[in-house]
């Protein structure tokens, strides 16, 4: 598998706090330039981004970020002003704390309002695999299936730790074949990619990668 394979499957992300606009331009250049999958950006330059790329790049922005406590309503609305501001695909935080009440009900049904928000744009539930146990990421790779959604997500990358093999091994056994996998959080190395890759992950959430290739071209 090639470096220009892998990019390609690689959601450049900049989701940091303090991210600036120019900032932002930048992991959009490098986007095209890559020809990566997306950008993952926050909501408030999704607008400015879409204006700056048109359709040369998918934009890709993140839901009840990153702790996922934020009422349906709330997740509903930020996902409808996204779309209207142009975003292409939508990254979602489930809601943990109902996964710990055994309310997957609950979390099912938020998915589902969501992917009807989303309508034919993609969406990608972070369900934020660190803070789970086994048993609980085996029952999330069911409600995701049953959902409807594109695609579970393992990571936001802002909480203990990020994606891991095992992980994404897991989720391979226990998603439907509908459902695509995301692996984000920590991706640092071309190596780490393509074995996640292997594993099963259709989509890398990851800024490190087109920051190595860049360091290669200068000679660094």
């Amino acid at each position: 598998m090639t470096q220009k394979d892998i990019l390609a499957k690689v959601d450049h992300t900049l989701l940091a706090q303090t991210a600036t606009w120019e900032e932002i331009r930048q992991i959009c250049d490098d986007g095209m330039r890559y020809e990566t999958a997306s950008v993952c950006i926050p909501p408030s330059y999704v607008e400015q981004a879409k204006n700056y790329v048109g359709d040369r790049l998918k934009i890709c922005t993140v839901i009840g970020f990153p702790n996922g406590y934020n009422t349906t309503a709330v997740k509903e609305f930020e996902t409808k002003d996204a779309l209207e501001k142009g975003a292409d695909e939508i990254d979602m935080v489930i809601n943990l704390g109902w996964v710990k009440d055994g309310r997957f009900d609950l979390v099912e049904k938020e998915i589902r309002t969501l992917k009807d928000a989303c309508g034919g744009n993609v969406l990608k539930v972070i369900i934020e695999t660190c803070l789970l146990t086994e048993e609980e990421k085996v029952k999330m790779c069911e409600v995701v299936t049953s959902s409807g959604a594109d695609f579970i997500k393992t990571s936001t990358g802002f909480s203990t730790s990020g994606a891991t093999f095992a992980d994404v091994a897991l989720f391979k056994e226990h998603v439907g074949p509908q459902v695509k996998i995301k692996a984000a959080g920590g991706i640092s190395s071309f190596a780490d990619a393509e074995k996640f890759v292997e594993l099963g992950a259709d989509r890398l959430g990851t800024s490190r990668l087109v920051k190595i290739v860049k360091q290669n071209e200068k000679g660094v």
